[in-house]
């Protein structure tokens, strides 16, 4: 193992220096929350395949292909259909508003009202991504060092924290470069091929597995159906993923890019379930399906090849971990503590008005450095974060507690902005709380996995955002009118605001 130990050193050794290298980097808020807003291509799809393939994508992917066969493709696979549904239709308009948060693109186009309320929804499923993401370190070094579950929740944790504080989105977009790359390598072209090898084929896999191992749909329709409402409408409306987007060079770039790491998605989806279903041939009896991936590294690999493959879930764990933590610590800071202590008006901007966003002054004269204040609120998330992690057992109740939130409280009023222009702020506020507890309240009734509290309370925020947003004023048209132009990228970066409707 003295070979796979020492390319994990090195990977791990190559993401702090990444991070130090992010620093020199990120001298404005602009650079060290979205990279300067300047991404091509290239580094755009591989940063936005890396922060939407995480640990689930990747040991859970391959767990579910274990457990159900090429159907357990379906998870990851709405994943992927979320993220080309996000590039083609609303990525465009999203680059184009230049803004830092959802919340911030709520208070534009309704008239800056929603940002408190939906930054908290928003911070609780950051938070929680974040610390399902961390906790999955255990699962990886235990395999790796056979670490207690807390020494590598820590070692993993503190790795992640380190560099993302240092160097914010530029830090992590370079090392979501490399794990974009290990990713590919360990898992596509090195452990996919290996394991059907070992599996005797699809011919050996077929003869040895039933039927419904290969039946697209086995895993049931319900079930598929609960993934396309959570994950692929997850992905349209989460900080993660809309901070990535903000890093785009241009609205081009989003599309063309996302496209790009969506179809990516699609085919990892494929590699993940044919893995899970070799293994299945390969160690029929495992206790736990998601024991799967690990298994099979540890025992068919070669050495050398071993510690590749193992960086590579490392790596899928570390690129969600560290795009949750920034998500959630940016939200936390412009969305929540920000406004509370007055310091930004709705929309982003500084107290003073003149739009710029890293100049260090606010409306008294005072000196912020704002890098600074996201570069501690980075850190302290982080420490929340492993702390929550050491703390938290059932990492499946939390990640679906977190989405049913998002889902639940944030859906209707996101892309109710986007398309609808007769949703007004009481609609969207509405459709927030109403979503929200409705979702809350159906947990404690079906229990936290069941489907229906993100059924009903979807329905719910729905019904709420259409009742309230046709019993209230329309949005005032000159807010109307500053949404239009930031949509159509006619304004510089948060230099206007949108403008109060009128009382």
């Amino acid at each position: 193992m003295a070979v796979d130990y020492t390319v994990i050193v090195v990977y791990l050794a190559g993401m702090l220096g990444m991070g130090w290298w992010g620093m020199r980097r990120a001298r404005s808020k602009s650079e060290f929350l979205v990279a300067g807003r300047r991404l091509g291509p290239a580094m755009y799809s591989g940063t936005m395949a890396a922060i939407v393939l995480g640990g689930a994508s990747t040991i859970g992917g391959v767990g579910l292909g274990y457990q159900y066969g090429l159907s357990g493709a379906w998870m990851v696979f709405t994943i992927g259909l979320g993220l080309l549904a996000l590039s083609v239709f609303f990525s465009a308009r999203i680059a184009r508003l230049k803004v830092y948060t959802v919340s911030e693109m709520l208070d534009l186009r309704y008239g800056g009202r929603a940002g408190v309320i939906s930054g908290v929804v928003m911070w609780a499923y950051t938070l929680m991504l974040a610390v399902t993401s961390t906790i999955a370190y255990a699962t990886i070094f235990d395999v790796l060092f056979d670490l207690n579950r807390t020494v590598a929740i820590v070692l993993g944790g503190a790795i992640v924290v380190a560099y993302s504080t240092l160097g914010g989105m530029w830090s992590i977009t370079l090392t979501d470069m490399v794990q974009f790359v290990v990713k590919t390598i360990g898992v596509l072209l090195l452990l996919l091929p290996i394991a059907v090898v070992k599996a005797g084929g699809f011919s050996g896999m077929k003869a040895k597995l039933p039927t419904s191992y290969f039946d697209p749909l086995g895993i049931g329709g319900e079930t598929i159906f609960t993934y396309v409402l959570i994950y692929t409408f997850g992905m349209l409306i989460g900080q993660d993923i809309w901070q990535r987007v903000f890093t785009a060079r241009s609205d081009k770039v989003a599309r063309a890019g996302g496209t790009v790491a969506g179809t990516y998605c699609l085919v990892y989806a494929l590699a993940g379930a044919v893995i899970g279903t070799a293994a299945k041939v390969l160690y029929p009896n495992l206790t736990s399906a998601d024991d799967a991936f690990a298994t099979i590294v540890k025992d068919e690999l070669p050495i050398g090849v071993r510690g590749l493959v193992l960086a590579a879930a490392l790596a899928a764990v570390m690129s969600t971990s560290s795009g949750a933590l920034i998500a959630c610590a940016t939200v936390a800071n412009n969305d929540i503590w920000s406004r509370l202590r007055g310091a930004v008006r709705p929309g982003g901007e500084p107290r003073d008005g003149t739009g710029e966003t890293h100049d260090g002054t606010g409306e008294a004269g005072e000196v912020r450095d704002e890098v600074r204040d996201n570069r501690l609120f980075i850190l302290v998330m982080g420490l929340v974060v492993i702390g929550t992690a050491i703390a938290l057992n059932d990492v499946v109740e939390a990640l679906t507690v977190a989405y049913n939130l998002l889902v639940g409280g944030l859906l209707v009023p996101i892309l109710g902005g986007l398309l609808w222009k007769r949703g007004t702020a009481q609609g969207a506020l509405a459709a927030v709380i109403v979503g929200g507890l409705a979702v809350i309240g159906l947990m404690a009734g079906y229990g936290i996995l069941a489907n229906e509290p993100v059924y009903y309370g979807l329905l719910a925020s729905l019904a709420a955002y259409l009742a309230v947003s046709l019993a209230t004023r329309p949005t005032d048209e000159a807010v109307l009118a500053a949404w239009r132009e930031r949509l159509a990228g006619g304004s510089p970066e948060l230099a206007s605001e949108p403008v109060p409707a009128h009382q």
